[in-house]
């Protein structure tokens, strides 16, 4: 992993808004609400609001990189 990298996960949010995962992701919003609507993003409500944990969705990414 790259310094660059390394900032940028140690900057991010807890929670992520749905489509600044989808930008994280390089998906579409559209596709990253089906995701998470499906279950496949690790989400949580709150406040009516849809929110990406930031957390497990890397361990999710760094898992697939593995």
């Amino acid at each position: 992993m790259t310094s660059t990298t390394t900032s940028v996960r140690s900057t991010l949010p807890a929670l992520l808004s749905v489509p600044r995962a989808a930008e994280l992701l390089g998906i579409s919003r559209a596709s990253a609400y089906r995701y998470a609507a499906s279950g496949e993003l690790p989400i949580r409500r709150l406040g009516g609001r849809v929110y990406v944990i930031t957390a497990r969705l890397l361990a999710m990414v760094d898992g697939a990189a593995a």
